[in-house]
């Protein structure tokens, strides 16, 4: 969700990055939502080449996608479609884990597919062929054309680099889905109707198909440019087969056509090893060795079964299965069959029929939702203490109202201090507050926690926190270049003392985005 500091540490994003004429493109359309070109210009008051300039920089980037939006027709005319430009707010705060994305790949793969993921976020979208180039470029020895389709091939093979997506896209009006019967009455069909934001249908038409996302075909870039191919270089994703005819029927339908493939880094597989990797440091703080021994195997195992980001199970695996992935490991193997179950049970697991065998599926909500009430009760003790630690822990895990005295009883909180503490945290807007009257002069106060707001007003003030620290990085970058005069040059212990200083700031922005990521993207 866009909340008003996330989009001001969207923009601020984009202008250390781009310059203030994107950044002023990029935040009206972060604040107005999809605009047409006329609109982006009246809005900003630049010029239209400005304009066409700023959007293709955001485009190249996977910060803007450019949509044909399907609309109705006056009396007699046919449906119109009309070019609008989308901001994608997820996107542009993904250009803060970069270095994240890097060590990814560093740990998965080799130092040449390190170097072809860094090339594309650094230019956000690149053919085949500028790969090689910028290969080339950076060494002084060259780079062989192979090695770097060796090293795209097994990139799109763990799914860390995908197709870039259709440049406008069709979409059509919304379709409102009903998930009732009307027979249970317009009120609940009212509050099962669901529908997709537009940028989810924009996504979802722009996205190429799931065989064509991963999939290279080999030298078509050179093909198409005039050069020769060899049969015996790679062609086809590592771990995948496919029919050599088939392969020589899509080579000459792409070389006829002229197209050349544009590949970027796919931030969805990123997300989804962030994300487990969050669930198992969750379960590793809770839980024994055992439980997060199986969890990291079960993840592993299915990660590629996986449909979205936010699955809210694994999924299901037979014992068997699990107990085989969990022994691939020279830390799986003291494992017996019972240590395994009994870490199912840990993890909340229980056996349901699948087929011959029981499968188990592990709650992957639940952990998170875990891990967000910690990191807010976390923020609960720092802010306002112990005392109203134990009120929110209540609150929280009690899910309704609760009146004052009731909350001084059980939490053992003073009666004269537990209404202070909580109105402050109703101001501060962590509490609900309900006002009952019961006589003239006699009121009731009663407390609860709504999670769902209180969990995004948690995230915009990350998102404020993450906004203050990157300007202050930004602040101590420009104060140690700048030397006005060389007799005001910084000693050798000031500069330790300034580059520790930025360290500890991207190190402190690392860690929150981590928080951040747990209420925004998992």
């Amino acid at each position: 969700m866009a909340t008003p500091y996330g989009i001001k540490l969207a923009v601020h994003l984009i202008t250390n990055h781009f310059g203030n004429l994107v950044a002023k493109v990029c935040e009206n359309l972060l604040r107005r939502g999809p605009l047409t070109l006329q609109q982006v210009i009246r809005y900003t008051e630049l010029t239209p080449q400005q304009v066409k300039n700023s959007l293709l920089i955001l485009i190249q980037h996977n910060c803007v996608q450019a949509f044909s939006l399907e609309s109705q027709g006056g009396f007699g005319d046919g449906p119109k479609a009309n070019t609008q430009y989308l901001a994608l707010f997820s996107n542009i705060l993904h250009r803060m884990r970069f270095p994240k994305f890097l060590e990814i790949v560093s740990c998965e793969l080799d130092q040449e597919c390190k170097e072809l993921l860094e090339g594309l976020l650094q230019n956000g979208r690149l053919t085949l062929v500028q790969m090689v180039e910028r290969a080339k470029s950076k060494r002084k020895d060259g780079c062989r054309e192979d090695v770097v389709q060796e090293g795209l091939t097994k990139l799109l093979a763990a799914h860390f680099v995908e197709r870039c997506p259709a440049p406008e896209p069709l979409v059509p009006e919304p379709v409102k889905v009903e998930t009732t019967s009307k027979k249970r009455g317009a009120k609940s069909a009212k509050i099962n109707e669901e529908f997709e934001t537009i940028e989810q249908r924009v996504l979802a038409a722009a996205g190429p198909m799931e065989a064509q996302r991963f999939s290279m075909l080999t030298n078509t870039e050179f093909e198409v440019n005039g050069e020769t191919s060899t049969d015996d270089s790679p062609s086809l994703i590592i771990g995948e087969k496919r029919k050599r005819d088939s392969l020589e029927l899509d080579r000459e339908s792409t070389a006829e056509e002229g197209e050349v493939v544009l590949w970027r880094a796919n931030f969805e597989e990123f997300l989804r090893r962030l994300r487990h990797m969050a669930c198992i440091e969750n379960v590793r703080a809770s839980l024994d060795d055992g439980a997060v021994k199986v969890l990291k195997a079960k993840l592993d195992a299915t990660r590629g079964l996986e449909k979205k980001v936010k699955t809210e199970k694994s999924v299901p695996l037979s014992l068997d299965n699990i107990f085989e992935e969990v022994i691939k490991s020279e830390e799986g193997r003291v494992m017996t069959l019972d240590d395994v179950r009994a870490s199912l049970v840990q993890l909340g697991c229980s056996a349901s029929a699948r087929g011959t065998a029981d499968s188990y599926s592990i709650d992957l909500k639940k952990i998170i939702e875990s891990a967000q009430n910690d990191e807010v009760e976390s923020i609960v003790l720092k802010r306002y203490g112990r005392d109203a630690y134990r009120i929110f822990r209540l609150l929280s895990k009690n899910g309704r109202l609760v009146e004052t005295d009731k909350i001084s009883d059980t939490t053992f909180v003073e009666k004269k201090d537990a209404p202070k503490i909580l109105y402050k945290m109703w101001k501060d807007e962590y509490l609900h507050m309900e006002k009952l009257v019961l006589a003239p002069n006699r009121n009731i106060l009663l407390w609860k926690v709504n999670k769902r707001p209180l969990w995004e007003h948690v995230l915009d003030e990350m998102f404020h926190a993450a906004l203050n620290l990157s300007l202050r990085a930004a602040f101590e970058w420009d104060k140690e270049k700048e030397v006005i005069n060389p007799l005001e040059a910084m000693t050798k212990e000031e500069r330790q003392k300034q580059k520790n200083i930025r360290i500890l700031l991207d190190s402190s922005l690392l860690k929150l985005d981590d928080a951040i990521m747990l209420f925004h993207n998992f």
